[in-house]
């Protein structure tokens, strides 16, 4: 069992959660304002906004690059500075209502987003053990969520008080203030394996890399064309996107603990079956559907779905090296951004001539996402924990 109170004492965890919230407050921002801002001030067109989505994922893209900066900074250093540049692009993207304006605040707040996921995942799977690593990576979701939540109440209640401008400048501002804050907190590494730097791809790990690409396609058809759809399609207001997405985040903020007890209590493979065949005919329904109202529907149960994800890593953390971990999140995170790079552009033309085209490519994704699923099986994998010291090892 996993021991609540000794855990929240640990300096790690307070900070993982204190960066988590104010990144997470930051993009929500961006992602609640960013699509009417596009269609109502900077006029983009779908095409327009499928080549901003896709060089929205270029920095996830090259997200490998990280493991060249951890030779020249700590992995503490560079999450802090990640969030401080996300926040800053946040800031700064209201006051460029161009395509081009948006392009580059987009790729730099991108960036700021990318490459703190890539050390943050890497720090949660570190400093964790096997049985702690679910609960926690679940409890980060649920701040995730809290955060959302937290700056959604707040564009609810100020839209239409304060223009663009002031609100992307309030979102950023609280992942600028955190960067700051966390840039002079040093959680301790006693014990921890030394990571191996470089880039590491391993043959064994070809599971995880194929869920994970996988992940990032299926991801973009959500944050893309659903929240366009019922943007452009249905005409929902800028209050109306921030009501739905407070409802959302206050659903996830709710569940994600009982996923890491869930991933615990069953495993990864019937966790992930569920998920995948519920999104396979999530995306089937979006093609057909005509109303706002179970338009509406889908996206919140859309979005449910993501709490599962997290099962991907905490299988990944089961069957690895412990010290190929910080360049495999790393490299993770460039995976499961190559597809992500082509699926906004690619569907951004293909919206163009039939709306339900991208959602049925997001339904081909979840049914090959089902049968890499059924390839996880653990009883192959043979792991070991240290007494005492919290270092797990796995071998095949």
């Amino acid at each position: 069992m996993v021991d609540f109170k000794e855990l929240k004492k640990r300096p790690i965890y307070v900070y993982l959660m204190v960066l988590t919230f104010g990144q997470a407050a930051a993009f929500l921002g961006w992602n609640a304002l960013y699509t009417n801002f596009a269609v109502e001030v900077a006029h983009l067109t779908g095409q327009e906004n499928g080549i901003i989505q896709s060089v929205r994922e270029l920095p996830g893209l090259i997200s490998i690059g990280a493991v060249a900066l951890l030779f020249l900074v700590s992995e503490n250093t560079l999450c802090s500075l990640a969030v401080i540049v996300c926040g800053l692009g946040v800031m700064i993207t209201g006051w460029f209502p161009s395509f081009w304006g948006q392009l580059v605040w987009t790729f730099t707040l991108s960036m700021g987003f990318h490459y703190f996921e890539a050390i943050n995942q890497s720090l949660g799977l570190q400093y964790f053990t096997l049985e702690e690593t679910p609960v926690v990576l679940s409890r980060l979701r649920a701040v995730t969520a809290m955060g959302s939540f937290s700056m959604g109440l707040i564009i609810v209640c100020l839209a239409g008080r304060l223009d663009y401008r002031a609100l992307f400048a309030l979102a950023g501002s609280v992942a600028v203030i955190v960067g700051v804050w966390s840039i002079f907190r040093r959680p301790d590494r006693t014990g921890l394996p030394i990571q191996r730097r470089g880039v590491i791809v391993k043959r064994r790990y070809w599971l995880f890399y194929v869920l994970t690409s996988l992940s990032g396609a299926r991801r973009q058809i959500f944050n893309v064309f659903a929240i366009f759809l019922l943007v452009e399609y249905f005409k929902f207001s800028l209050f109306q996107m921030s009501l739905l997405l407070l409802l959302n985040n206050l659903i996830n903020w709710i569940l994600n603990p009982y996923m890491g007890l869930a991933i615990n209590a069953v495993g990864e493979r019937k966790l992930l079956t569920i998920k995948y065949v519920a999104v396979f005919f999530l995306c089937l329904a979006y093609t057909v559907c005509d109303s706002a109202k179970l338009a509406a529907v889908l996206f919140v149960v859309d979005q449910i779905s993501f709490c599962f994800t997290v099962s991907i890593r905490t299988y990944f953390q089961k069957v690895a090296d412990p010290k190929d971990i910080a360049p495999s999140m790393a490299l993770g995170v460039t995976v499961n951004h190559i597809v992500a790079v082509i699926v906004p552009f690619l569907g951004g033309v293909l919206w163009m001539v039939d709306r339900s085209i991208p959602f049925f490519m997001g339904a081909v994704f979840a049914l090959a996402s089902l049968v890499m699923t059924r390839f996880i099986d653990l009883s192959k994998q043979k792991i070991e924990t240290a007494p005492g010291d919290g270092e797990t090892k796995a071998q095949s």
